[in-house]
């Protein structure tokens, strides 16, 4: 688990400000869910064979005896929340979006934390393939707003009841023709949940899956039709895609689409999947709820945040001005004029240990404030002072009673033009 400290927070603010606005844009509000539940929520969604359950859930007892964990992914907690609060009885088509930590006990990646957050995004009361591609879309304006251009969509079908077993079957003999090879887990899963040897990431492992059947080609009439209807859709789009049958994703409670966004960046070394989601048609009935279908998605805020950093761009809004001192006798007014400009919609540093001068304006540089003033007697008596713009250029003579609108005409300047 890590510290976000300033200096990289700005880039997560920048993130989230920018996700609230893509996602607003399509009608999708936010959600928040507690971070701790019951542990049930997550072995009946996620799956009991799963890695995120059998080995990664933070999970305790509390005082009343019962078992809860902190929530390893965002999904199911909305589920229940959309079913306790008969979200389906008050309107048909819902749309949420949340962000928040989640939490993994698994080996540390690139961009990956015990505690780690996400973005994501969750759509009830739809089965139309136009509801899957709405979410892609959501994705891939959010990173062209972001600039992080070399992210690449990857979609697959896992079918659905009627189709999925036959595949399963065919999978299951493949498998077993190489079970002494599997490791450990996957001799396990092989038995439990067969698919699960698709997501695992022993290198022998993903060799012998690499080998199996394709799903695409078992998937019954309807399935096939859903996921020519999303490539189509893509394409009018003008979506980029690439059909990768092997998008399986960790969690059981997928149906038909899945897709994963994945970053071509040496930052991210191995761990290139930024984020991904699918269509879940009967999550909300298996937890207790109505026959909702649904899709969603989340996106590891880490790693969008890291691949941000390493573009070099800055982020955060610095200082519009900073109020230096020439001598102790001006201290009380500077910071009385501090607090003034504050109240009146200025970003305004002033650095109450006092100090030389030189001092002073050092901090001034190293805040990035965009101009600099200093008050000493001579300031006080006259009403009026320089204004110095920290990049250079001629200094601006001020009136100190008019300053804030004086400063925000000049911040609406070029720097030459001050």
């Amino acid at each position: 688990m890590n510290d976000i400290l300033p200096g990289d927070v700005e880039v997560w603010q920048h993130v989230e400000s920018t996700a609230r606005d893509v996602f607003g844009r399509f009608g999708y509000a936010e959600v928040r869910t507690p971070t701790v539940e019951d542990t049930g929520l997550f072995v009946r969604s996620v799956g009991e064979t799963t890695d995120i359950v059998g080995k990664e859930m933070y999970t305790f007892e509390d005082k009343g005896g019962r078992s809860l964990s902190l929530r390893p992914e965002g999904t199911a907690p909305a589920a229940r929340a959309y079913i306790e609060h008969s979200i389906s009885n008050q309107e048909p088509l819902t749309r949420w979006f949340y962000m928040g930590p989640m939490f993994r006990y698994e080996r540390m990646k690139t961009g990956r934390y015990r505690q780690f957050h996400q973005i994501g995004a969750e759509g009830y009361g739809s089965k139309e393939p136009a509801q899957d591609v709405e979410m892609m879309d959501m994705v891939v304006q959010l990173l062209q707003k972001l600039g992080l251009t070399d992210v690449s969509l990857n979609i697959n079908s896992l079918g659905d009841d009627a189709c999925r077993p036959a595949y399963q079957e065919r999978l299951v003999e493949h498998l077993r023709g190489h079970a002494s090879e599997l490791c450990a887990d996957c001799q396990v899963r092989l038995v439990k949940n067969p698919l699960r040897v698709l997501d695992c990431k022993v290198e022998r492992c993903q060799q012998i899956a690499s080998a199996a059947p394709n799903i695409l080609e078992s998937l019954c009439e309807p399935c096939r039709a859903h996921f020519g209807e999303v490539q189509r859709k893509l394409d009018a789009l003008g979506i980029k895609y690439v059909v990768n049958p092997r998008i399986m994703r960790g969690l059981d409670y997928y149906t038909r689409t899945t897709f994963e966004f994945i970053a071509a960046h040496p930052a991210l070394g191995t761990a290139s999947t930024v984020g991904g989601g699918g269509r879940y048609d009967k999550l909300v009935k298996s937890l207790g709820g109505p026959d909702v279908p649904a899709v969603g998605f989340g996106l590891g805020l880490d790693r969008l945040c890291l691949l941000l950093k390493e573009s070099g761009q800055k982020y955060g809004q610095p200082a519009d001005l900073f109020i230096a001192v020439a001598d102790e006798g001006s201290a009380d007014v500077a910071f009385t004029l501090a607090s003034r400009l504050r109240r009146e919609g200025l970003r305004v540093e002033f650095d109450t240990r006092g100090g030389s001068l030189k001092s002073q304006m050092k901090r001034a540089d190293k805040v990035g404030a965009t101009f600099a003033l200093v008050l000493g007697e001579a300031e006080r008596q006259s009403g009026q002072a320089q204004l110095k713009r920290m990049a250079g250029g001629e200094p601006l003579s001020v009136q100190l009673e008019n300053l804030a609108q004086t400063v925000r005409e000049a911040l609406a300047k070029p720097a030459a033009a001050s």
